[in-house]
């Protein structure tokens, strides 16, 4: 993570967020001096363990009806999965900088109003601004490794596309525009602008940079077929006529942002399989009470 620096009221900021008791706050200038006295000696306490089992009937309806159930246990998850990921001073210290920033916190009064407006602990703050980095650290050590595997299978939905797209729902309509930009008779920008009858009218026919897949699969596979520069012939999907070019392709490459991505996917995914499985567990033991 790249330094931060910080002015004394930021320093004030994170000194706040230590959970430590101390007789007496030291004023900016002194922790100006001192920033390592803005650490917490040691990470905050992970937030208890969630059982699903043993949450009683009533709440457990309350938190399905209002929809909070799932989220509830997707945190709980996640919090018991990363709860002993280590971090460094430095890590931490930024961390905390960085969720004040966030929240668009810059002085000490701020940052307690924002505590006492959530209901949240000084400790509280301190595991939510940890949260990501330890997320992030959780990752690579669990899931990195199958990182590349998930990318090579999933690179035709992760290449991304800028097109030219132009839709009319008259057949002979988009044969007479598309013989227009073929001939050099029309610009396709000008007459998507005048013609078009989709939300690319807006944008002077341009789309993307999107992924490939997230087209129509008839439109995708053409795009992926096509040439830069290539005007297709009027292509119907639909109640639509549309007149195609292709204008870049950017295939995906495995890089470090790309294999940070893969891994947080499949720890997304480990997370809604563990879910799952407490929902499994708590619908069968429902089912066993007579």
């Amino acid at each position: 993570m790249p330094s931060a620096s910080f002015s004394p009221v930021d320093r004030d900021i994170s000194l706040s967020l230590d959970p430590t008791p101390r007789s007496a706050s030291p004023s900016p200038a002194s922790i100006a001096i001192s920033p390592s006295a803005a650490f917490s000696p040691a990470p905050p306490a992970a937030p208890p363990a969630l059982e699903a089992a043993a949450l009683p009937d009533s709440l457990w309806q309350i938190l399905a009806r209002h929809q909070l159930l799932l989220p509830l246990l997707r945190h709980a998850t996640v919090a018991n999965a990363v709860a002993t990921v280590a971090l460094s001073e430095q890590e931490r210290s930024q961390a905390q900088q960085a969720w004040a920033t966030q929240q668009g916190i810059r002085s000490a009064e701020q940052l307690q109003a924002h505590l006492a407006a959530q209901a949240l602990s000084d400790a509280d703050a301190i595991w939510q601004a940890e949260l990501p980095l330890r997320i992030s650290r959780h990752c690579e050590e669990h899931f990195v490794h199958r990182a590349e595997q998930r990318f090579l299978a999933r690179k035709n939905q992760l290449d991304q596309v800028i097109y030219s797209l132009l839709r009319v729902e008259d057949a002979s309509l988009a044969r007479e525009l598309y013989l227009r930009i073929a001939e050099g008779e029309g610009d396709f920008a000008e007459l998507a602008a005048t013609y078009a009858c989709g939300p690319e009218k807006a944008t002077r026919g341009i789309v993307g940079p999107v992924p490939l897949l997230q087209a129509h699969p008839t439109l995708a596979e053409k795009l992926r077929t096509s040439r830069p520069g290539e005007l297709q012939p009027p292509l119907q999907i639909e109640q639509w006529w549309l007149v195609l070019r292709l204008e870049s392709l950017r295939p995906a490459s495995f890089d470090d942002e790309m294999r940070r991505r893969m891994a947080h996917e499949l720890f997304e995914e480990w997370v809604e399989q563990e879910v799952r499985g407490q929902l499994a567990a708590r619908a069968g033991a429902t089912a066993q009470i007579p």
